[in-house]
């Protein structure tokens, strides 16, 4: 299984013209971040968990011709504000794409592309086939998908294991029943936002406990905000089996 991460970064630490942050300004190339998103490539199956507004050109850098399916963490714009760019998709392979996501998240994509989904809709708008996800396990083609539910603060958002690896992102807490499926995961993908205390992410201490729990093979950092500082310098001050993820990093499980 490969593993292709699109974007390890935030909304708030994407260098952007009007951020004159140190770490923005004057970054090497694993500082600069676009929006979290991992692509899971296994036996010609290929999926990508959330399309957040760099989505169109992460696809792009990545030359990706073919996507099977989009699996939604949760509905915030950092994570699915680029599914209207799934047209170039519709558009390659002629039928909708499917994205599986929560009632709740399907709701809110219902509202923010309303236009995709009116009983006559314009030539050449985005096709969305939305399949519920709840707490029960999948498969995308032969590709065996568990999701699990975390909180974002006192949001419930999805988390996923496919094999030996898990992804989370958007955390503030695991509960307690969740730990124990992932303790036998080679490889975890785990958010921290930065190194104080956030109310909605996992600070960066807090996820190194997490980890020194479940004591994974290998684990690395995603969703990571400018405020954390530069990569070498915080990544060279955590434990050996952790590390800092960055855009373009790919890894095989």
């Amino acid at each position: 299984m490969k593993i292709s991460f699109l974007g390890t970064g935030t909304s708030l630490g994407v260098p952007v013209v009007a951020c004159q942050c140190k770490v923005c300004r004057n970054g090497a190339a694993k500082d600069k971040r676009l929006r979290s998103s991992i692509m899971v490539e296994e036996k010609g199956t290929t999926i990508v968990i959330d399309a957040g507004p760099d989505f169109r050109y992460q696809m792009l850098r990545e030359n990706v011709k073919h996507v099977d399916a989009i699996l939604i963490t949760h509905h915030h714009q950092d994570h699915v504000a680029g599914l209207d760019d799934v047209r170039s998709f519709n558009f390659l392979s002629g039928k909708p794409m499917d994205v599986y996501a929560t009632i709740s998240d399907q709701e809110r994509i219902k509202e923010e592309f309303s236009y995709a989904f009116k009983p006559r809709t314009y030539p050449g708008v985005p096709s969305y086939n939305l399949i519920t996800v709840d707490e029960k396990a999948f498969e995308v083609n032969h590709l065996k998908i568990f999701p699990f539910k975390v909180l974002h603060m006192k949001m419930e958002v999805l988390a996923f294991k496919i094999g030996d690896f898990a992804y989370i992102t958007d955390v503030n807490y695991i509960p307690g029943n969740v730990l124990p499926e992932l303790l036998n995961c080679k490889v975890i993908v785990l958010g921290a936002l930065q190194k104080s205390k956030h109310i909605s992410h996992y600070s960066l201490p807090e996820a190194i406990d997490v980890l020194n729990f479940l004591r994974p093979e290998k684990a690395f950092i995603t969703h990571i905000s400018h405020s954390m500082g530069f990569h070498e310098e915080i990544e060279n001050q955590l434990p050996a089996f952790i590390r800092f993820a960055y855009d373009g990093l790919k890894i095989e499980i």
